[in-house]
């Protein structure tokens, strides 16, 4: 593992470039900065500053290299990179409130930004008026939208928000694409059909996300649940509840396997048993240095902290991060064979995980 402190202010929101080479990250106000890889360590290259308002999402697209974001300002941006200097073009989002999550489609043809608003803006680029025009999907959105995540064929899109739900909507616009073919999800596409919805939760759904083959769709929620939607099994759902603080972000690293990681600073592996239909958990992926912390009871740590009339908590904890992980992203591999993801967090850091390491550590924990 490698720990990469950037800032004292929280970390909103991370994207790399293709080759990992790059890093864009939120310092939690209206800039985003870009660091590049200077062999171990990071070299500010570029601030854009063309945001009123908290950068709330940023994506990079691999393939055409171009950034967008979106912020509190209620507007979005699709930064191009002319010669050293990244040009931004607005786009209109038709939002009354913030917008907080971003994401390109595979194809990068499209984009999509949830807002405050209660709908999902489906971002393209119409070549006629040389400008990008979107469309909503509203209904049955009932509150703000956290998180997206696109399906591999371009067309499905999943949504979490604080209306309890997570949902797959459709995003096909036939202007532009050719008819998308069947899924397990289903076979009509019309634009905004509402192809999949959780049920009941108790919770806000802080982060959705597909496997690579788009059959599988994970999710966590403030109420300290993990969920699992199989496609194969006519759309049936496994749920986890953990005796842990509320996960934030969530990604597969293999068809059946999740990471997750939230308030508790640490990810968490957990594993999905296809013909059983059971989500387990794997256990903790940050392997804790010793501390002599650790093995007191409370009564002890209390009478500590009262001898020392300090309460040091952040050095006390056994974990990289320091505060709360927001965002994990998968770097090498891909969601199928992920071999090394990263997480950002409130602490202002970034941490890259190798698999094949953790996998050592973990004492026969195979991850495959």
């Amino acid at each position: 593992m490698a720990y990469h402190s950037f800032l004292l202010e929280p970390i909103s929101c991370h994207a790399w470039n293709k080759d990992r080479t790059q890093l864009a990250i939120c310092p939690n106000n209206h800039e985003v900065h870009i660091y590049k890889k200077d062999g171990a360590k990071w070299t500010k290259a570029h601030e854009l500053k063309e945001h009123n308002g908290q950068v709330t999402g940023i994506d990079w697209a691999p393939e055409s290299n171009r950034l967008v974001t979106c912020g509190t300002d209620r507007n979005a941006y699709v930064w191009t990179l002319k010669g050293n200097v990244w040009k931004p073009t607005l786009v209109i989002l038709r939002i009354n409130r913030a917008a907080r999550c971003v994401k390109w489609s595979p194809k990068e043809n499209k984009f999509a930004v949830g807002s405050g608003s209660r709908l999902i803006s489906i971002c393209y680029f119409e070549q006629e008026n040389d400008w990008w025009v979107c469309k909503h999907i509203k209904k049955p959105i009932r509150s703000t939208i956290l998180s997206l995540d696109w399906h591999p064929n371009n067309v499905l899109l999943a949504s979490g928000s604080c209306d309890f739900k997570c949902r797959i909507f459709s995003a096909y616009i036939k202007e532009f694409e050719e008819r998308p073919s069947p899924t397990p999800w289903g076979s009509k596409m019309p634009f905004g059909e509402l192809m999949f919805e959780s049920g009941s939760s108790c919770g806000w759904v802080h982060s959705v996300s597909f496997s690579e083959s788009g059959n599988h769709l994970a999710w966590v929620s403030h109420d300290s649940t993990v969920c699992l939607a199989d496609a194969n099994k006519k759309m049936a759902v496994a749920s986890l509840s953990v005796e842990m603080l509320p996960l934030l972000a969530v990604t597969f690293i293999t068809e059946n396997r999740l990471v997750a990681a939230g308030h508790d600073c640490c990810p968490l592996l957990f594993t999905y048993d296809s013909p059983q239909g059971m989500l387990t958990f794997g256990g903790k992926l940050d392997i804790p240095k010793q501390s002599s912390q650790r093995g007191l009871t409370a009564r002890e740590r209390f009478q500590n902290l009262d001898k020392k009339a300090s309460s040091d908590t952040d050095s006390n904890l056994d974990t990289l991060h320091k505060n709360s992980i927001s965002q994990i992203s998968v770097i090498a591999g891909g969601k199928g064979n992920c071999s090394k993801f990263c997480t950002t967090g409130m602490d202002g850091g970034m941490t890259i995980w190798d698999v094949k390491s953790l996998e050592s550590a973990m004492k026969g924990l195979r991850i495959k």
